[in-house]
């Protein structure tokens, strides 16, 4: 059996929990398309302009959709029981990048070395969730809420966002690649969940007589309506008009010399991203989804593709973005790591601690952080990686050093910070 290409990592892992996602079932639902749109059309998405606070630090967010093998992407080398748990799977000491006495990168993150060796990169280990979950959906759910146990459907970003700005504005916080929302966004403060802002324009926006009269029409249609769904036809129109502008201030496609991987998902959404924040529109925090990370079988290629298509893309990213990438900082996230010990098709299910990547502006990178908990069978929860870092405080750490001002009690309740230093 062959092995896809690189930049095409792929979802059919044969896991049914991932494929009842919060996108199949909007999908399902023939609600996909407009996701996006029905999200930021709520509240008054006008009040603030797009053009303002162009110089803030950014964040960036990827989220590594499907439950990343931790243990893959930052090898505990020195450690027996990772050998003995995975015969087939396990990655060689001597093939590993950038080892120290306890890890090593997998050696398909060669595309970022250079940046590792600037101290532009950091390894975390041992991150996750404060409590075990093993379902995909609740998971991503817990995660992008970051605020277990409370009954408002907030995000934690969409926190962030209220809290950097008395009148958030839409284009404030973004996810980009997807016209699904993801929970991280959700929430009081506007925001906005696009493929590309081309997307959210009006139908003939390039007719100079037919694009006028569409809107014209479309605009005495919802003035005719005074309950919500007349407004929320204005907003959009008012959305459409806007999404054009920032469409024409963000460069067409990278600059030269800058190259992503061929068909890669990802690195379109990034492509993007970096195109958004070199026309410094003003965006705070840019949500982007990678997904194919769902290896119950064949763990060795398939973790090698994604990596490679990771690496790869974030490599091109920071290129990208030229002078603007001493203002971004990139975190990536997923939902749970994987078991210790592979299964009977060479792959690995649903486990706990995981591994986390914090690369950019403010990062002492260059080396690993980690409280580790060894993989002795004394530490182990159910078979899995302990977590000795909750994600929050991780998230706190990068928020602290790049938003000072945000009071982060608001964003991430309840939690207290137990930094691992890989800030500055």
């Amino acid at each position: 059996m062959s092995a896809p290409p690189a930049s095409t990592p792929a979802d059919d892992c044969g896991c049914d929990d991932y494929g009842v996602s919060r996108r199949s079932i909007l999908k399902a639902a023939g609600l996909a398309a407009m996701a996006g749109v029905t999200t930021s059309m709520f509240g008054d998405v006008l009040t603030s302009t797009v053009y303002g606070a162009t110089e803030g630090n950014i964040l960036v967010v990827v989220s590594l959709r499907g439950g990343a093998d931790g243990l893959s992407m930052i090898v505990p080398h020195a450690e027996s029981a990772y050998y003995a748990a995975r015969p087939t799977t396990a990655i060689a000491r001597d093939r590993l990048l950038r080892a120290d006495s306890t890890f090593g990168l997998h050696p398909a993150f060669a595309p970022l070395e250079d940046m590792w060796a600037a101290g532009q990169v950091a390894g975390l280990h041992a991150v996750g969730l404060p409590v075990p979950n093993r379902s995909h959906f609740e998971a991503m759910e817990l995660l992008e809420d970051a605020d277990p146990g409370s009954s408002a459907r907030i995000g934690w970003i969409n926190r962030m966002i209220a809290g950097l700005a008395s009148s958030p504005d839409v284009f404030d916080g973004i996810q980009i690649g997807s016209t699904v929302t993801p929970t991280s966004l959700v929430g009081p403060a506007p925001s906005l969940a696009t493929g590309g802002f081309d997307d959210l324009l009006m139908p003939f926006n390039q007719d100079p007589k037919l694009g006028p009269k569409v809107s014209a029409t479309l605009r005495s249609q919802y003035t005719a309506h005074d309950g919500p769904l007349g407004a929320a036809g204005i907003n959009a129109l008012a959305l459409a008009a806007r999404a054009g502008d920032v469409a024409g201030a963000v460069p067409a496609g990278p600059p030269s010399g800058v190259t992503y991987p061929k068909y890669s998902a990802l690195g379109e959404a990034l492509g993007t991203t970096a195109g958004l924040i070199r026309a410094k529109v003003g965006v705070k925090a840019v949500a982007v989804d990678a997904g194919g990370w769902d290896h119950h079988v064949d763990l060795g290629w398939r973790v090698e593709s994604t990596i490679k298509d990771l690496a790869s893309c974030l490599a091109a990213f920071f290129t990208d973005l030229g002078p603007e990438a001493g203002r971004v900082t990139v975190v990536t996230l997923s939902e749970f790591g994987r078991r210790l010990t592979e299964n009977g098709s060479r792959g690995v299910d649903h486990g706990y601690g995981n591994a986390v990547l914090a690369l950019g502006a403010g990062v002492v990178g260059g080396k690993y952080y980690s409280r580790w908990p060894t993989l002795g069978t004394g530490t182990q929860v159910d078979g899995d990686l302990a977590v000795t870092t909750d994600y929050r405080s991780v998230l706190m750490e990068i928020l602290r050093a790049r938003f000072p001002s945000l009071d982060l009690s608001t964003v991430f309740p309840g939690v207290t910070a137990k930094p691992l230093g890989f800030m500055r």
